[in-house]
């Protein structure tokens, strides 16, 4: 798609960091047929990135080696993020997106979240709103489930059906290595295979408790009592899963485990050069998996 921007990327730049689950907790399923869940999320320091430009009316462009996959623009959560801001901030100052599309679609994430979170914040910004202005959470909420933790993107317990966020975490970056295999795995068809029926709870507890973790080590001991739910309905989908958590454990990652519904998992190391050479080794043995060294936070 071409960019109606005079450059690939112009006006201020705003990060949309891919989100990690470091343990996701199915809790239990509601009547109205959304599942109740307890996740820790960090933030990765990779991710997309949304140039946004005022201007009279609202219009976005996107490329990057996502962008085949998102499908049309007018339907991007970006757009929908920002409308819902504009029913709820009379004479909104609106403008012009153009999405850099770095993060792989359909892979456990957040992208579109954390794309959405960065138009509203963009948004915001441009029409002086503070971060903890009602009405951003208002429209991060009905955006989609994952958009309000997204908001603010801090290591932090978010709960419910996303619609609840804990306060940040002051945790140590961690390093870490992110892997996709290259298989879209669609979360409906994820919860569908978890078997829950409407009003059913499962036999799942909080998320680890790591405000006691002062070091990397720390944080890594702590998740080990803690486990993504949705891995094994994942695994059930695109077992190419279980090769990728192999990989990651080979590679010397302290924790591995899938973020999300998958199908990206992430490999935990006790430092950056571990992270690094291990991202380097996968890199060349599975030149078509998309792997990424980073900093979660």
């Amino acid at each position: 798609m071409t960019s109606p921007f005079a450059e690939p990327i112009c006006g201020r730049v705003w990060r949309a960091p891919a989100k990690v689950n470091l343990t996701l907790h199915i809790l239990g399923r509601r009547e109205d047929g959304f599942h109740d869940l307890d996740s820790l999320v960090a933030f990765a320091g990779i991710g997309d990135l949304l140039a946004f430009e005022p201007g009279p009316k609202l219009a976005l462009s996107v490329d990057g080696p996502g962008a085949p996959t998102i499908g049309a623009a007018e339907d991007n959560l970006v757009l929908r993020a920002a409308r819902l801001l504009q029913e709820r901030v009379s004479g909104l100052r609106v403008g012009r997106f153009h999405l850099r599309k770095r993060l792989p679609v359909a892979a456990g994430l957040g992208g579109g979240s954390s794309d959405a979170a960065a138009a509203l914040r963009a948004v915001g910004h441009a029409n002086a709103l503070e971060l903890d202005d009602p009405r951003l959470g208002e429209a991060a909420r009905a955006c989609g489930a994952d958009v309000l933790v997204c908001l603010d993107p801090q290591a932090r317990v978010m709960a419910g059906i996303g619609d609840r966020v804990g306060p940040p975490l002051a945790t140590p970056p961690l390093a870490a290595v992110l892997v996709n295999p290259g298989v879209a795995i669609a979360t409906p068809a994820v919860f569908a295979k978890l078997g829950l029926a409407k009003g059913e709870r499962a036999d799942a507890g909080p998320s680890p408790d790591l405000r006691a973790a002062a070091t990397p080590d720390d944080i890594i001991a702590a998740l080990q009592f803690g486990r993504n739910d949705m891995e094994a309905a994942a695994r059930a989908i695109a077992p190419v899963v279980g090769d990728v958590l192999a990989a990651l454990a080979e590679s010397g990652a302290a924790l591995a485990r899938m973020s999300g519904s998958g199908a990206t998992c992430f490999g935990l190391y006790r430092d950056r050069a571990a992270s690094l050479a291990a991202a380097r080794a996968l890199a060349r043995r599975r030149p078509e998996w998309w792997v990424k060294a980073t900093v979660l936070r």
